[in-house]
Parts: C-alpha cells; sequence; structure tokens
C-alpha cells in the first residue's frame, strides 16, 4: 500500500469514526438532554398537571410564555388568554402572551426577548400546523430549545401537544381528521416521536397503530384527555386522570397471539423511549413484561 492510500484509508477511518460517534450523540436522548417535557392530551387539565408544570418551571418565582397561536383568530387575545389568567390564579405572576402568525417576526430579537427569560412554555390547543408555520426552523424555535438546555419546561395540551414530536400528525391544513397531510414536521422536542392527543374521548386509539405499522422506526404516543406524559430525557412518566397509549412498530408477536396495536400505560407508570419498554415499579420487575 503507497503512502498516499494509507493517509487516503486513515482519513475515511477517521471520519467514519467521527460520523458513527454524531450518530450516536445525536440519537443519545429521545426526549431532552436537560429540561422537561409536560405534554398533555387535551381536555379540561386537573390541577396535579398545573401543579407538576409549574413545579417544573420554578414554583411561584417561574416565568411562563404562553404561546396560543394554535387558536383560531376569533379566540384570541393579544395579552390575555384563560392559561395566563389560571396561572396568575395558582400564584405565577410573571406571565406573557406570546403570539404571531408570521415566521418572519418569530426570527426577530424583540419577538423572542421574553423566551430567552422564561423558565416554562406551555402550547395552547388548536391546529399544530399554525405552529409549525409560525415557529419552525426560526429564531423562536432555536429559543424554545435553549429554554430546554437551561433546565425549563415545555408543556402542551392537544395540538400543543402534537407539536412537540418530531412527526406531525394530524398536522394536514383541511383537518385533523387527515392522519398524515401537508405538515408532517414537528419542532422535534421529543425525537422519533409522533403524538396523538383525545384518544378514548375521540375514540381515536387506533389511529396511531395504522400508521406506525408504515413508519416502524417512529414510536407512537396517543394521551387521552386530563392524562399527560412527563418526559425527562429518555423516561416519560404518566400523570392525571386517564390513559396513554404506546405504538411500537417492533413489538413482537408472542406464542400465542399476535402483536398488540398498542399497549395502554396509566398514572404513576414510567416508560423508557429507548429501549421501548416499561420501567418497573420499586420492588415489581413483573411491571416491565
Amino acid at each position: 500500500m503507497t503512502r498516499i492510500n494509507k493517509v487516503i484509508l486513515a482519513l475515511s477511518l477517521t471520519l467514519t469514526t467521527t460520523n458513527n460517534f454524531a450518530q450516536q450523540k445525536a440519537t443519545e436522548f429521545i426526549g431532552p438532554e436537560k429540561g422537561s417535557l409536560v405534554i398533555v392530551g387535551g381536555g379540561r387539565l386537573g390541577p396535579d398537571i398545573w401543579a407538576r408544570f409549574i413545579e417544573l418551571a420554578g414554583g411561584p418565582d417561574a416565568r411562563i410564555v404562553v404561546i396560543p397561536t394554535a387558536g383560531e383568530d376569533s379566540s384570541l387575545h393579544i395579552g390575555k388568554s384563560f392559561e395566563k389568567e389560571l396561572l396568575q390564579n395558582l400564584g405565577i405572576q410573571n406571565v406573557v402572551v406570546l403570539h404571531t402568525r408570521n415566521p418572519k417576526i418569530a426570527n426577530t430579537d424583540s419577538f423572542v426577548a421574553p423566551i430567552k427569560k422564561a423558565t416554562g412554555i406551555w402550547f395552547v390547543g388548536g391546529r399544530q400546523w399554525r405552529l409549525a408555520d409560525a415557529y419552525l426552523n426560526t429564531l423562536a424555535h432555536k429559543e424554545f430549545n435553549a429554554l430546554l438546555n437551561r433546565g425549563g419546561v415545555i408543556g402542551g395540551t392537544s395540538a400543543g401537544a402534537t407539536i412537540q414530536g418530531s412527526f406531525l400528525f394530524r398536522g394536514d391544513t383541511k383537518g385533523n381528521n387527515v392522519l398524515v397531510g401537508d405538515h408532517t414536521q414537528g419542532l422535534d422536542f421529543i425525537h422519533n416521536v409522533a403524538i396523538d392527543q383525545h384518544i378514548l374521548r375521540r375514540n381515536r386509539q387506533f389511529d396511531l397503530a395504522g400508521f406506525i405499522k408504515t413508519r416502524p422506526e417512529l414510536l407512537g404516543i396517543g394521551i387521552d384527555e386530563n392524562t399527560a406524559v412527563v418526559v425527562q430525557k429518555n423516561t416519560f412518566e404518566v400523570i392525571g386522570n386517564s390513559y396513554v397509549a404506546v405504538y411500537d412498530g417492533h413489538a413482537t408477536k408472542t406464542a400465542t397471539e399476535e402483536a398488540k396495536p398498542f399497549t395502554f400505560l396509566g398514572k404513576g407508570q414510567r416508560y423508557d423511549l429507548k429501549e421501548r419498554k416499561l420501567v418497573p415499579a420499586p420492588g415489581n420487575p413483573a411491571t416491565a413484561n
């Protein structure tokens, strides 16, 4: 082997090693490496969900930005929102409502200034494609991630839940009955995941199952109303009053039955997003099966 060939081989091995390391780093965490997500399935939220969000945002001293962009224009009142009043009634005085439909505005320093000071962000429900149109790949999007990296929390309900995934389920502008449509990219706070909401209340529990069969690299998470998953790194915990369904396209058949289309998790149960399995409860390893 000539000296030149040896150099080329060495460079090739170095680049391969570097690329493999970069890929490993990129997939090291499914959820945020720092900070937390509170992903809510819609409906009327119980006090336990709001309490967890406030706790993760820093308690009474939290600085929260409410983003109502997913809603209809007729429901928007700039500077005011139901969520702002609720949070203030719960003792959080520093609450700002932030909204635009224009990605050029979302790409300005003046718009993102409140996000830079925030310890928590709350995405209100509506249609998730409106959030994608306004914030995807903008300076605001960058600052959402920066908030997580400094240990903050991002929460949201209904459309504000689905937008947090990497794949935007029910993102079509024609209506939410179109499961895969003209908007398919979420804000990707939780990687390789598609999220659905209102699953039992609206009889949607089988909708993600068919989709995940075609995209088994994605994990499906369906969340019912007044229920949430709290995501930190590669683990989520279920809180609230109903159930979360997990859809794993890599699930295998057992000796006696077909692979289940989904697995239900209830309050207090935890799930490992990386390993795609239940985290056993202390002293009860059988719960991981």
